[in-house]
């Protein structure tokens, strides 16, 4: 189901249509760039649309003498109040109120729906976030991409978008090595060795004492005088598995729900390198030679002798890159060409990567390879998160105990809960570095951005609670409400509402297609804040209050029209993953 501003945009094109028809404007014209939007200043008008500008180059003539032709078209419409030109060619339009409550009556009828998109049929976006490294407990950083990459995944399910969560484990290499070392030590201090010492390099926190306990639970004294060749991968294998039920565990208790976990240890044991390498090869994709020494920066898997090279300067990447080294192994890279071809063969045609800041080196080259390994089939989007910065009432959160060296998701969800830390996860774009301060997110003011959306939602569930006492339950009757709807709304104030609620459809197709989930809160913050602001000046104007004890109708307009926020807030609130409060 198109929205308003696409039937306005679809209206402006079948003009061009006449125009062209006409003789008035040259065929072959490109309308792929034309839009509608929202002006930038509300005096301008209602919508505002950039036909003239974009097409006046094509057309041959100036922006402002294209937009004259397009306006004079345009008066006709019988829904239109005023249209001007502005500027050098901007089409401001103005509606009229019938024209808004219609939109209005829209909105009741889809109910939470409004916005929403049907299923998109063979349109399956695979998502991969958190896939943080199973060495320890996830941290503050940790949740900002969790919460990202989940709503993200939502906000695209309620555009019409299958959606897979994926969560790639990399349970090998170096680094399982490291907690392996770091869980024997551990081991043998459960079992009662003294004077246990933490080299620098290892693990540290506190968790691998409790790993080390499952451990001597589950094996006893097993591998305490074993030759490390015999407890380094089965110390590996067990501390992953038991770091992850842990990760698991915080995964829920942000309110995430992962479809899918891949082990990157099972994904080599099936030779998914080996299947990606046959791919790239058959197309001519890979060849023998010697990268250059790096400049300036640490290039993985560099070495000066022949290497089987990817040529990824083919697919946008600044260097090839070395697919297998000089010994026969397989390059880290590899593997990661390896991990998006399998999900690639797994049917999405569609990836995101929502990565931390420490991978924004890291983007064409992996584009470049979904790009090949899929012969151009399937994309890739990297959305980087960068730093969270925690504060209690300013000054810098110290270190978990538990972790050793970071504030964990327990820590964080424990002091705020899940609601806050998702819907302040989302108050900053993703690339901007955002500053999370304890008390600032708990307190009951409008500064503080969940409340504030909270509260508007809250308080029009109080309006209904007062309004039942007033006139009985039928007096919020949704099939009444509907029918009201379509009469009048006297109060502009109003009426700007409806405006705004009326937006939202344009502007989830705009966060799901830039793939921008902060979006979604930016716009709850503006509603609520209108909401807000219509409801104090209720306070000195009482034509501007919801109810009107001696007007059951108008008071069933009124209510109609907080129906209607409220949908739209718990479709943002369902999108964000946060619970709408009743009661505050």
């Amino acid at each position: 189901m198109s929205h308003l501003f696409e039937k306005i945009e679809q209206k402006i094109q079948d003009l061009l249509v006449d125009l062209i028809r006409d003789q008035k404007l040259p065929e072959g014209l490109d309308f792929s760039k034309l839009v509608v939007e929202l002006p930038r200043d509300k005096s301008h008008g209602d919508m505002a649309s950039n036909a003239a500008m974009v097409l006046a180059k094509e057309a041959k003539m100036p922006p402002r003498a294209l937009a004259e032709l397009v306006v004079e078209k345009m008066r006709a419409w019988d829904f239109v109040e005023s249209i001007e030109i502005a500027g050098p060619g901007f089409i401001n339009m103005r509606f009229s109120d019938a024209f808004w409550l219609v939109e209005f009556n829209d909105i009741l009828k889809a109910g939470s729906r409004y916005g929403a998109h049907s299923a998109r049929l063979n349109e399956t976006i695979n998502i991969e976030f958190i896939s943080a490294n199973p060495t320890g407990p996830l941290h503050a950083a940790h949740a900002r991409g969790a919460v990202i990459g989940d709503v993200l995944a939502s906000l695209l399910e309620f555009s019409g978008y299958k959606v897979i969560r994926e969560y790639l484990i990399n349970d090998t290499g170096g680094q399982i090595d490291t907690l392996a070392r770091s869980l024997h030590l551990r081991y043998r201090e459960a079992l009662g060795e003294k004077e246990i010492v933490i080299p620098q390099g290892l693990y540290p926190g506190a968790y691998v004492c409790d790993v080390a306990s499952q451990l001597v639970k589950a094996h006893g004294d097993f591998y305490l005088n074993k030759p490390e060749s015999e407890w380094l991968e089965p110390l590996g294998k067990f501390a992953v598995e038991s770091i992850m039920i842990d990760v698991k565990k915080d995964i829920e208790h942000l309110g995430i729900q992962m479809d899918v976990f891949t082990s990157e240890r099972t994904l080599l044991e099936s030779g998914a390198v080996q299947k990606a390498f046959d791919v790239l090869e058959s197309h001519g994709l890979t060849y023998v030679g010697t990268l250059e020494p790096p400049k300036g920066e640490v290039i993985e898997d560099w070495e000066p002798r022949p290497q089987v090279l990817f040529k990824a300067t083919q697919f946008g990447d600044d260097i090839d890159r070395a697919f297998k080294k000089s010994d026969g192994t397989w390059t880290y890279f590899a593997k990661d060409i390896a991990y998006h071809f399998d999900k690639y063969s797994r049917g999405a045609k569609h990836l995101i990567n929502v990565f931390g800041a420490d991978h924004a080196g890291y983007i064409k080259r992996i584009k470049a390879a979904t790009k090949a390994v899929s012969m151009g089939e399937a994309d890739l989007d990297v959305k980087i998160c960068q730093l969270v910065h925690l504060y209690e009432n300013g000054q810098a959160v110290k270190m978990s105990k538990r972790a050793g060296t970071f504030v964990t998701v327990e820590d964080v969800i424990d002091k705020v809960g899940k609601d806050v830390l998702r819907f302040i996860m989302l108050s900053r774009r993703n690339d901007q570095t955002l500053d999370f301060d304890f008390a600032e997110v708990t307190k009951q003011s409008k500064e503080n951005p969940v409340f504030y959306v909270q509260y508007a939602y809250a308080r029009c569930q109080s309006v209904f609670r007062h309004a039942i006492e007033l006139f009985g339950a039928d007096v919020l009757d949704l099939n009444q409400l509907i029918s009201l709807s379509k009469g009048s709304m006297n109060e502009p104030e109003m009426l700007d509402l409806v405006k705004l609620l009326a937006y939202w459809p344009k502007m989830v197709e705009g966060a799901s297609k830039a793939h921008e989930p902060h979006r979604i809160v930016f716009y709850l913050m503006d509603l609520a804040s209108a909401f807000h602001q219509l409801w104090h000046q209720g306070r000195e104007n009482a034509c501007l209050r919801f109810l009107l004890p001696e007007d059951r109708t108008a008071t069933q307009i009124r209510l109609a029209l907080l129906t209607a926020i409220a949908f739209v807030l718990e479709s943002g609130f369902s999108i964000i993953g946060v619970e709408p409060r009743k009661e505050m």
